[in-house]
């Protein structure tokens, strides 16, 4: 009877266009959010079932203070997000906050630590889990931290940062550090700067955390492009920058003679008749490696690229665009499956599957509504 009944709520969930939980596994997402205006309370956890493409309702699982981005420990249940510091390191400054996930997915508070700067926004984990690298929007700095062997923030070790200003007056009045990406090798550090038009590349020593700059490596954009993120191609032989300033992506290629990474193209995010006002946020590979994808806010679309994978050029294919506003942050499961967005401004996490031949985007299978989310972490 219970075979009977478990069917016929199958066909009724269908029947109303609902797709049912499937058996597998559900996985677990980690939300970063933005507390402006009161509304998030902090860092929020909700399931994905990766079968169907279904969103659960999006629970707290720890109060924080603008806990943006977030990312998790490669060998430590340990999760750690940047934003404003419980404890008084002086007014302005920015925080690393480390934080044991539990097993019912609720974080417990363990420690925080001075991000070493202003307004920090974006970390990154060493593949040891024995560094944390942060970088502080507002002062420009980007600084490192070590961690101890249970992956807690122990102390403060490297802060760079760079005198210098580009030539947009109300973006670029000075340096602004957007991310942290450590290289598979573990003997990089890799940092956009929005404000100087730069990627800078560090040395770095995983035995001490600290980082050593290496401008021979640099990436140098175009006056005005306003690096935010990047995404490596897995053999790391592309880098894929994506700039927030210019709506364009700019793609490097690795010189095998001299280590350094050259640049091959610079393709447009937005279609030709796109009057509008834009941003880019968001820029990542799929798993297959023959998509990239990049996300625009102002005309709120994903953008479709298909990826030659011997050149590692990009050829613009089309945008899709979302079900919601502001899209600041998105994730493809580990599966290729899926494409998660978060949308900052319209309160709303929604999923839509990838076609593994075109890339292209489905109609939006599951939707939630959760507090100003602007990242989406796949927990391990």
């Amino acid at each position: 009877m219970m075979r009977k009944t478990s069917c016929w709520i199958a066909c009724l969930l269908f029947t109303c266009g609902i797709q049912p939980w499937s058996t597998a596994k559900a996985d677990t997402l980690f939300i970063g959010t933005d507390s402006g205006g009161g509304k998030s309370k902090g860092i929020y956890h909700l399931e994905f079932d990766s079968g169907s493409g279904q969103l659960g309702e999006p629970e707290l699982a720890a109060t924080y203070t603008n806990p943006g981005f977030l990312v998790q420990n490669p060998v430590k249940p340990i999760l750690y997000c940047c934003g404003v510091p419980k404890g008084d390191f002086g007014k302005g400054v920015g925080s690393v906050a480390a934080f044991r996930i539990l097993e019912n997915r609720k974080l417990e508070f363990i420690k925080e630590i001075s991000s070493g700067g202003i307004n920090a926004c974006h970390v990154a984990v060493d593949r040891l889990g024995r560094t944390v690298a942060v970088a502080n929007y507002s002062d420009g700095s980007f600084s490192t931290i070590r961690l101890d062997q249970e992956g807690i923030p122990e102390k403060l070790v490297s802060t760079i940062g760079h005198d210098a200003k580009g030539p947009n007056a109300n973006r670029q009045d000075r340096a602004h550090a957007h991310g942290v990406y450590f290289t598979k090798d573990n003997r990089h550090l890799w940092m956009p700067d929005l404000g100087l038009d730069r990627v800078f590349v560090c040395d770095f020593n995983p035995e001490t955390s600290a980082v050593v700059e290496n401008p021979e490596m640099d990436l140098r954009l175009s006056p005005g492009d306003g690096p935010r993120h990047l995404a490596f191609s897995k053999d790391e032989k592309n880098v894929y920058v994506i700039n927030e300033l210019a709506n364009r992506v700019s793609v490097f290629t690795k010189n095998p003679d001299s280590g350094k990474y050259d640049a091959i193209q610079s393709i447009n995010t937005l279609p030709e008749s796109y009057r509008g006002s834009n941003t880019t946020a968001e820029i990542e590979i799929h798993p297959n490696g023959k998509f990239v994808y990049g996300s625009n806010r102002g005309d709120d679309s994903i953008a479709l690229f298909q990826r030659d994978e011997q050149t590692g050029k990009l050829e613009w294919v089309k945008t899709f665009a979302c079900g919601g506003k502001t899209p600041r942050h998105f994730k493809i499961d580990p599966s290729g499956k899926w494409l998660i967005c978060a949308h900052q401004d319209s309160d709303s996490i929604e999923v839509r599957s990838i076609d593994p031949k075109t890339g292209f985007l489905g109609d939006i299978a599951s939707s939630v509504t959760c507090p100003k989310p602007i990242c989406v972490l796949f927990a391990r």
